[in-house]
């Protein structure tokens, strides 16, 4: 048997050589479109096959693809074999799914003023004339030209817009550099983004109001390299070519969300005349194509961490040729300026008391403010939680089952957009292990309890059926097993061991934090209560907890749209204390403590 991997659904199916990559993944549940059934005459099931042995191109997919798809490795999935028994991991682009997966973009957001750190100017030109021969950009009245650099890409707009609008501009510009010239109705836009390392999220902003006019949301096609950050890190270092190869995929993934949030307010994308990104350490270098070999491995130094402003256009995107790329300052090198945006988001470091604030993903930052002295650390939480590594794991499409409650002796599930369910994502999979060890079919320590009807006594890796064959949208039964809880088990025990260590160094205890931020895609998604039950959070009241939704692409907005919220980052920064988790002296045993599924793990 062959393990097939399709990214970036996150979905994991064993499979026989000779089978189809579509049979493999309609087995799976991957919702490839093949309209034509899967004879390769719709051209519909387009993926890449980044690893593994398959067989050749054949004529089908000469006939159906162009040269420009063959050379960028686009298949036909109906007309790729599995051959050999290595692993195989296949991209499967967006347009290829029909199914859409769902992508969580929205935030609770605080009311900001609008003082972008670009200026728009109102101009107008005298017209040429016999006894004026003088440049349009010397014509120009309301500044003096000669005080401003004006670039040949921003000026070679200039005289065509002069000249369609009665002589009338609007000038755009960074500091005394000029990004943009447009209509004089036209709004100059910027454009935020929160590069995560599973999920990316995309916001247009009009930059004389602060309105946003286009939201979008995708998965960040790095993953296909790797689900975290480690294994793209490690793809860096092993592979001379890997990081180019990286950087050129995540900023096309960029321009796709530019695209398509453009296309929602009908404007052109050279109008983007600011950009703000937001990611983790990790993130903010592959997209600057800065150096990561020393992000993985002690202590973890990021190459800089200062904020930073660098032009668009080398980059890739395909902004104002002239528009500038901020991103907010690192704090080490696994708190970047997600982490940043999020605490400003949410006003962290202002509130009263005592606040612990996550962003919940493949990285968890977590931060700690008690009584004004604020601490941080990054925890390892794994992909787990996006579906990966888990038998039945998925991300968050239809028929992802997301929630699950134990009744009348029984799991009872709902599935996104209620459909025939084909897998777990990340709440349910919470959720299933929640009402497993409330049931007691899960134990203390994560064993199922064999004696179960509903549980299949395999020797090493037991599993409990959740969904039999007959209700599932691929024939197969829907299942969570032991390997599966003890994924939940690790990834919940370095969150917990986490909010463990910041409280002990703050000299406070867990029940003495008076409210809980959680932020993040996943987050947002997840029952409070079961959370508790598996003892990822404090047994504190419900009425402590607060989710926000997408506090990081929310953060990004707001240095997007006021200049003083990017020294408000910088100032951030100098008030936080990181902890490196790795090597603290107690981490081993408050992660082994926090491994047990109860929500008081502590001896």
């Amino acid at each position: 048997m062959t393990e097939v991997i399709f990214q970036p659904i996150g979905r994991r199916i064993d499979a026989r050589p000779g089978d189809t990559l579509l049979e493999v993944a309609q087995e799976a549940g991957v919702a490839l479109s093949a309209v034509c059934g899967g004879v390769g005459v719709c051209g519909d099931c387009r993926v890449r096959v980044l690893r593994g042995a398959v067989s050749g191109v054949n004529s089908t997919e000469r006939e159906m693809l162009s040269g420009a798809d063959l050379e960028s490795g686009l298949r036909l999935a109906c007309q790729v074999a599995i051959e050999g028994d290595s692993e195989i991991v296949v991209d499967v682009p967006p347009d290829s799914l029909s199914a859409p997966q769902r992508s969580q973009v929205e935030g609770e957001e605080i009311a900001l003023d609008v003082a972008p750190v670009v200026q728009l100017h109102h101009l107008a030109a005298l017209p040429p004339s016999v006894e004026d021969l003088r440049g349009d950009w010397e014509r120009v009245q309301g500044i003096t030209p000669s005080d401003w650099m004006v670039p040949a890409a921003a000026l070679a707009d200039l005289p065509g817009i002069l000249r369609q609008h009665d002589w009338r501009v609007r000038m755009v510009t960074h500091g005394r550099d000029v990004v943009r010239f447009l209509p004089p109705a036209r709004v100059p836009l910027g454009f935020a983004v929160d590069v995560g390392t599973t999920g990316l999220a995309a916001y247009l902003v009009d930059l004389t109001n602060g309105q946003t006019l286009g939201i979008a949301g995708a998965t960040n096609p790095q993953i296909a390299y790797g689900e975290d950050v480690m294994a793209r890190l490690t793809l860096v270092v092993r592979d001379a070519a890997g990081a180019g190869r990286l950087q050129k995929t995540i900023v096309e993934g960029l321009n796709g969300l530019l695209r398509e949030v453009c296309a929602q307010a009908s404007v052109t994308t050279r109008d983007v005349v600011d950009v703000v990104t937001v990611g983790n350490t990790a993130m903010h270098h592959l997209l600057l194509s800065l150096p990561v070999e020393q992000l993985g491995s002690a202590p973890y130094v990021p190459a800089i961490s200062s904020p930073m402003v660098t032009p668009a256009a080398p980059l890739g995107l395909d902004v104002a040729p002239d528009a500038r790329v901020y991103l907010p300052p690192n704090l080490a090198g696994f708190v970047g300026g997600d982490h940043m945006a999020m605490l400003l988001a949410t006003a962290t470091a202002n509130q009263p008391g005592v606040t612990l604030s996550l962003d919940i993903g493949t990285n968890t930052e977590v931060t700690l403010n008690a009584h004004g002295q604020m601490w941080s650390c990054s925890t390892a939480s794994g992909p787990a939680f996006e579906g990966a590594h888990i038998r039945d794991g998925m991300r968050a499409a239809d028929g992802a089952i997301e929630r699950l409650i134990w009744r009348d002796g029984e799991l009872q599930w709902l599935t996104i957009n209620h459909a025939r369910p084909v897998g777990l994502c990340g709440s349910g999979i919470l959720d299933a292990v929640a009402a497993l060890r409330t049931a007691e079919i899960i134990s203390l320590t994560g064993a199922m309890d064999r004696s179960h009807p509903n549980v299949q006594p395999e020797k090493v890796n037991p599993w409990f059926e959740i969904a039999p064959a007959s209700q599932t949208g691929h024939g197969r039964p829907v299942a969570i097993s032991r390997s599966d809880v003890n994924e939940v088990q690790l990834a919940k025990a370095a969150i917990r061991a986490g909010i463990k260590l910041l409280t002990e160094r703050a000299g406070v205890s867990e029940m003495d934090i008076d409210r809980v931020i959680v932020a993040g895609a996943f987050g947002n998604y997840i029952d409070l209560e079961n959370a508790i039950v598996i003892g990822m959070f404090p047994a504190l009241p419900l009425e402590r907890f607060h989710q926000v939704g997408n506090a990081a692409g929310i953060g990004a907005k707001r240095l997007l749209i006021n200049a003083e919220e990017r020294a408000r980052a910088a100032a951030l920064v100098r008030q936080l204390t990181y902890i490196e988790l790795t090597n603290h002296p107690d981490f081993s045993d408050r992660f082994s403590q926090a491994v047990m599924l109860t929500p008081d793990p502590w001896d």
